[in-house]
């Protein structure tokens, strides 16, 4: 029975079959590595790449009202896309930020139990004057000027 032959075509359909195979995998590898190299790159083009919202620079926010920040305390608000906080010190004093930390932009919040403001991320503290007093930040809170229009508090980049 080993002397008979192959009915015709047998082995071209396994050799089809195996090569479809083959482009299958090779298709599946190239889209895996277009998709890891789009991940990859993604995030460095976005850092790169101008912000889709355009920077405020020129412009006043109302960040609230005088009389609601007691001393000691502190309240959030938006300048444009980011976070802010109006603090008034306990000498009396009104400063407000940008909140985010000077070490890796994470977001900062006042706590008044310690009556610092402080960054979760690693555990930096500033005062409420915005001095780096404890931690890896490397320098103070950016700074908004403050203008009182009645009681209402207008801040612009400083």
């Amino acid at each position: 029975m080993s002397d008979e032959l192959e009915p015709s075509g047998g082995s071209n359909t396994a050799e089809i079959q195996t090569q479809s195979r083959r482009e299958l995998l090779d298709a599946v590898l190239v889209g895996g590595g277009v998709l890891l190299g789009g991940s990859a790159l993604y995030p460095i083009v976005s850092f790169v790449s101008a912000p889709l919202t355009p920077e405020t620079s020129a412009i006043e926010v109302e960040a609230g009202r005088a009389s609601e920040v007691q001393a000691g305390q502190a309240i959030s608000f938006r300048f444009g896309t980011k976070p802010a906080l109006l603090v008034r010190d306990h000498g009396g004093r009104l400063h407000a930020f940008i909140a985010l930390c000077t070490h890796l932009d994470c977001v900062v919040k006042f706590r008044p139990d310690i009556s610092r403001i402080w960054c979760a991320c690693h555990n930096g503290h500033y005062d409420l004057a915005g001095r780096n007093v404890q931690g890896p930040p490397p320098r103070p809170l950016t700074p908004l000027a403050i203008e009182l229009r009645g009681d209402q508090v207008v801040v612009r980049r400083a």
